[in-house]
């Protein structure tokens, strides 16, 4: 039997900006998603570091199969594409 895999911190940050971003409609500014995550990440009891906003942008770009910006390169907006699998 093999044991569920954890997902890695930014696939976890990834999937809870999904998640955001779905409820808000499918597109939200970077800093609406960032407080929604540290909101979500809070009410589970899971840590909330002063480096969380650079993850999710971080995750944001690794998994750009799942997100994209709307407005180009520069913008701070970030829309779903892909709900992760």
């Amino acid at each position: 039997m093999n044991p569920a895999r954890q997902p890695t911190l930014l696939e976890a940050l990834a999937r809870d900006a999904a998640l955001v971003l779905k409820s808000l409609g499918g597109a939200a500014h970077e800093t609406t998603v960032i407080d929604c995550v540290a909101a979500l990440r809070r009410q589970r009891g899971d840590p909330v570091g002063p480096d969380l906003g650079r993850l999710i942008v971080e995750a944001f770009q690794r998994y750009s199969d799942w997100f994209t910006r709307p407005f180009g390169e520069g913008s701070r907006r970030w829309a779903l594409i892909a709900e992760p699998a």
